[in-house]
């Protein structure tokens, strides 16, 4: 083998022990950015732990009082929409099954309450990946997505879901079998359509990203409106359980809402695309 040759392969192992050690730098941020992620959740559902007592007889139980925040509120439009009694009763069916209750639901409420702070380290390890516009455009990326979710938290917690539990409590096929139901289930059921709203507040958030990435625009989503909201009828339908027309727009409005926000979104960046290739040809 030639000199040549040896230094150029010197050379090449060289760019490739630095790509590997980049890769398994890059390998050991991550991992300590998930063992930060995961701390927050621990420490945040020790919270949790700590004021179960509040957090289960007002906030997850709350949606099984008359009068809970939402059915107060129903009864100031007329007493057509009011609720005074949640028909129905919870019961344990499993040894453990209050003990696990306690554990589950603290660990849901410990992951929704870090929320914010994993999208924080999230932000940490995509961050010096991007170039000094990108971080730019990019640099509300945390509070946009965590105040997105929390208003989707909120409007799941106090809107769709003492609907659907006042809706499917009270639905009985024959007067002959009454409702009882497991704390499980209904556990998994108010977290289930909590957290499915809160993600689905993260559409601008994804639209973004989409835009950005030059997948999807602003015209394009102009476009197919009448198709997309179609979509999101179905989607606000499956979502609210309640048959009648106004609990389904209920659920609905702010998916249209949520759309809108995504086309200016996905507009701005479409537009910046192409400032940004306008400025590439003419130098």
């Amino acid at each position: 083998m030639s000199e040549k040759n040896i230094v150029q392969a010197i050379k090449d192992k060289g760019k490739t022990m630095e790509s590997e050690m980049s890769f398994f730098d890059h390998l050991e941020a991550l991992r300590w950015h998930l063992m930060r992620s995961a701390i927050g959740v621990v420490v945040f559902t020790g919270v949790a732990w700590y004021f179960y007592d509040f957090i289960f007889g007002t906030i997850i139980m709350g949606p099984m009082h008359p009068d809970f925040w939402t059915y107060r509120m129903m009864c100031k439009f007329g007493n057509g929409f009011c609720i005074t009694h949640i028909n129905g009763t919870i019961i344990n069916t499993e040894m453990a099954g209050q003990f696990m209750l306690k554990i589950n639901s603290s660990i849901l409420i410990g992951i929704i309450l870090a929320v914010p702070y994993i999208l924080w380290e999230i932000w940490r390890f995509i961050k010096p990946a991007l170039l000094d516009k990108e971080r730019k455009a990019a640099s509300g990326f945390v509070f946009y997505a965590s105040i997105l979710f929390i208003i989707g938290i909120l409007f799941g917690y106090y809107v769709i879901a003492p609907e659907s539990i006042s809706f499917l409590a009270a639905y009985t096929v024959s007067p002959t079998i009454h409702n009882t139901f497991t704390i499980s289930s209904y556990l998994s059921m108010v977290a289930t359509i909590t957290l499915i709203i809160g993600i689905v507040f993260e559409l601008p958030i994804l639209i973004y990203i989409l835009a950005s990435i030059g997948i999807l625009s602003g015209t394009f989503m102009r476009k197919t409106r009448r198709y997309s909201i179609v979509i999101l009828l179905i989607v606000g339908a499956i979502i609210s359980p309640s048959p009648d027309f106004l609990t389904t727009m209920i659920a609905t409005v702010p998916l249209f809402a949520l759309y809108e926000v995504g086309i200016v979104v996905a507009s701005i960046v479409e537009k910046r695309r192409l400032k940004k290739h306008e400025e590439i040809m003419e130098s």
